[in-house]
């Protein structure tokens, strides 16, 4: 295995100047300098990069705690994609942590990601909440950026989509298309995303003076299977309603299913509206009407300011970042419409 040794003897230098060399020293002359570089090269040196991110405090990588709840959909693939695309931008490596199945392991994810010295972190959390995650932030000295969590203390290290506001839009659309009986499927318990879109429904309801009717709320958990149930479940409560929203694609696409089974028509029978805007939203049939949400540009937010903070520059708070509705053919008009 070639050595730090044998570079220096190449390159006619001592270990330390290659050390130095390697931890960007600027001690060193550039004669000397590209002499040892011409050396790593020749010799086909490959530093410990762990040993030199400990010697410079700089690894030029960025790291990324996921939970992999989110491996199994394309909103992890374009949240992922979106994350390696910028970052290699930016000249950096990403470096990806599983958060997996509770909070203390998405608190290791974040100590591993740290003890590798990545230069800063993006986590994109599922368990730990709001004060947990701005403690982590006050203890740690590398910048930090949570996405899809409103902080409290720290407003200006996270990005976050306008869930709530969003899902009012969806709402006052539908109620202009003629519907008044509104089912919904809720998000996996727990999730501030879920909640935040079903708040926004029930905030729109009640601006509409449309009754908040409970057998018309079912509780699902992001899967295409449980929106099948959830679909299955309203209808077995024997509950009327004319359009059915759910809290992101893959639920209104198990719910079409279920609703077909039955012998119901989209969007004759009942209309379907729903959020995140996957791929496959448009090739489904019929083409879902969704809340595109910007994955893509909550990253690049993201990454630009983790760039400032490491360049020692403050970071102010970004107002939520809004979606827009992606209006296609699972809607149609309902019993209530004007002129009907």
């Amino acid at each position: 295995m070639i050595t730090m040794l044998d570079v220096a003897k190449k390159a006619g230098v001592s270990k330390a100047t290659v050390s130095r060399v390697l931890a960007g020293n600027n001690y060193v002359s550039k004669t000397t300098h590209e002499r040892v570089l011409k050396a790593i090269e020749e010799t086909g040196y490959r530093p410990n990069l762990l040993a030199r991110n400990l010697a410079t405090s700089k690894s030029q990588n960025i790291g990324l705690v996921v939970t992999n709840t989110l491996y199994n959909g394309p909103y992890f693939n374009e949240l992922l994609f979106q994350a390696a695309t910028v970052t290699e931008q930016h000249g950096r490596q990403l470096i990806l942590a599983d958060g997996k199945h509770d909070a203390r392991q998405e608190r290791q994810a974040i100590e591993f990601l740290l003890d590798l010295r990545c230069d800063a972190i993006i986590i994109y959390p599922r368990f730990l909440n709001a004060d947990e995650l701005d403690d982590i932030i006050e203890q740690t000295h590398r910048p930090i950026i949570v996405v899809n969590r409103l902080l409290k203390k720290h407003p200006a290290h996270c990005v976050i989509a306008a869930h709530q506001k969003n899902s009012v839009e969806a709402v006052n659309y539908l109620v202009a298309q003629g519907h008044r009986e509104i089912a919904f499927i809720h998000g996996a318990s727990g999730s501030p995303t879920g909640l935040s879109r079903f708040k926004g429904y029930r905030q729109a309801l009640r601006a509409h003076h449309i009754h908040l009717d409970e057998q018309r709320i079912v509780q699902g958990e992001w899967t295409l299977q449980s929106g099948f149930n959830a679909a299955q479940e309203l209808m077995a409560r024997g509950v009327s309603f004319t359009a059915l929203m759910a809290s992101n694609d893959d639920m209104a696409m198990g719910a079409a299913r279920a609703l077909y089974a039955a012998g119901k028509r989209i969007p004759q029978d009942v209309s379907l509206l729903s959020f995140d805007d996957i791929p496959m939203a448009s090739f489904f049939v019929p083409p879902l009407t969704t809340v595109h949400v910007p994955v893509g540009e909550m990253i690049r937010h993201t990454l630009e300011k983790l760039v400032l903070m490491l360049g020692g520059d403050s970071s102010e708070p970004l107002p939520a970042i809004a979606g827009r509705l992606m209006v296609r053919d699972s809607v149609a008009p309902g019993p209530w419409l004007a002129g009907r």
